[in-house]
């Protein structure tokens, strides 16, 4: 069977002509085709075609609870599902939940079916998810290739037909670089809008839960759902657009194909009629100084008492920079977040006069498994800031953010273009984003 994206699939179901144990068997055999990924830390199998069985004699029944009854989900092992370990990806000992996540149990609620809980870098510490205690996410069309992070393993099922849908967390574009990466769709919802109630922190104040999906349609209806919305279809944004490109800081350094990959996205918004012009974000280069000086020591406060007793059971590179943090000091964590609140006002200011900022979502291609640099414009860069360095600000400033397929570059592995709307308007920012995806796809 074809893996079709939520919303084709959803009507079926309802129609009686698909049932949702089929989706879960259909699941279940590329998990079981596709090791070379390393998606998945716990596959659900029992557990799924349970709730499957379930969700079908419910909808044969008249007792449909919407588009996602019967659809499998994968989860990242940040989140708590009830019964099942959330590993976050480490040696440290697991957290042992009897209670699901709020955003699990939204899910649940309305009908939709957990298949497994996937990998990530370890407690999602990393762009690449090559640092895990269960072995790296591979790239699903190069397993030569991160597929990105710290979500990686949610992208990368989702890319390989594993699921219907994935939950991510964002703490600096950690749902949309492996996305980007993976060429799925991955949505930053505003800062606050899903519970990160039953998930593992990293940076309490930066922390975003939110969905990857096959389209924008799909991520929409998983959005709604872990909110705790009614989930229903999207509609396109109508009338003419206006979109900004922040140049300075966010293009200044760009590898080839994706630069035409934004050139030619401005290019296709143009003919359609829509109105593209250039900004600036007042004080954007000072973002990777703002964002490390608050979450290095946030990380590091939650993780303090374990790393007294479980220092050695961490990855090399997340110990590193959670040991960092507890040199960062008190009035720098304050000047940080005293310039976090000028980023905000000065995104706030650059979308006064447009509906979204466009940008591309990742500077580069995914990098080489186990890579620490990349070369960029001739000279060698730390993969992790490189990575961060399109995403990173939208996490300061809380602002809703999603990252859209783009085509391919010449390599034949996915680019990427990010959307970034008004705080408070991520139902604006998925109309935008589907009437953008249109053009684009």
């Amino acid at each position: 069977m074809k893996v079709r994206g939520i919303t084709d699939v959803a009507q079926r179901v309802r129609g009686g002509m698909l049932s949702p144990v089929d989706l879960v068997k259909a699941c279940l055999a590329r998990i079981d085709a596709r090791p070379q990924t390393n998606a998945f830390i716990t596959v659900m199998r029992a557990h799924a075609l349970e709730q499957a069985e379930h969700a079908a004699r419910e909808i044969q029944a008249g007792r449909c609870l919407g588009p996602l009854h019967g659809i499998p989900i994968a989860v990242k092992d940040l989140v708590d599902v009830a019964g099942t370990p959330t590993t976050s990806g480490s040696r440290v000992p697991p957290r042992n939940p009897v209670v699901d996540a709020l955003v699990i149990r939204r899910l649940k609620a309305a009908g939709a079916i957990i298949i497994g809980k996937t990998n990530l870098h370890e407690f999602a510490f990393g762009t690449t998810s090559d640092e895990t205690a269960f072995g790296p996410v591979r790239h699903p069309q190069d397993p030569s290739l991160s597929a990105g992070g710290s979500s990686g393993g949610s992208a990368a099922a989702l890319a390989e037909e594993m699921c219907f849908g994935a939950v991510g967390t964002d703490t600096g574009g950690s749902v949309r670089i492996p996305a980007a990466a993976c060429g799925v769709v991955g949505l930053k919802p505003g800062f606050g809008e899903i519970s990160c109630d039953g998930v593992v922190p990293l940076s309490t104040s930066l922390d975003h839960v939110g969905p990857l999906a096959r389209s924008v349609c799909d991520a929409g209806l998983l959005y709604q759902a872990m909110k705790g919305s009614t989930v229903q279809e999207i509609a396109p944004a109508g009338g003419r657009l206006i979109l900004g490109v922040p140049r300075p800081y966010f293009c200044d350094r760009l590898e080839g194909a994706v630069r035409s990959t934004l050139d030619l996205v401005v290019q296709r918004l143009q003919e359609a009629g829509h109105g593209v012009h250039d900004l600036h974000v007042e004080g954007a280069q000072h973002t990777p100084h703002v964002y490390l000086h608050i979450v290095l020591p946030e990380a590091s406060w939650y993780h303090a008492s374990t790393l007294e007793t479980h220092a050695g059971d961490y990855s090399p590179g997340v110990r590193l920079r959670l040991e960092m943090g507890r040199y960062v000091l008190a009035e720098d964590y304050v000047r940080a977040s005293r310039m976090r609140e000028r980023l905000t006002h000065a995104v706030d200011a650059a979308l006064e006069r447009c509906d979204a900022l466009l940008l591309p979502t990742l500077p580069i291609p995914p990098p080489p498994v186990g890579a620490t640099t990349v070369d960029l414009d001739g000279e060698q860069a730390p993969v992790r800031a490189v990575m961060l360095s399109l995403t990173q600000l939208f996490n300061l400033s809380g602002h809703p953010a999603i990252a859209l397929p783009a085509g391919r570059g010449p390599e034949g592995i996915p680019r990427s273009i990010q959307l970034v709307g008004h705080r408070g308007r991520t139902e604006r920012l998925l109309d935008i984003a589907e009437a953008v995806q249109g053009l684009i796809a």
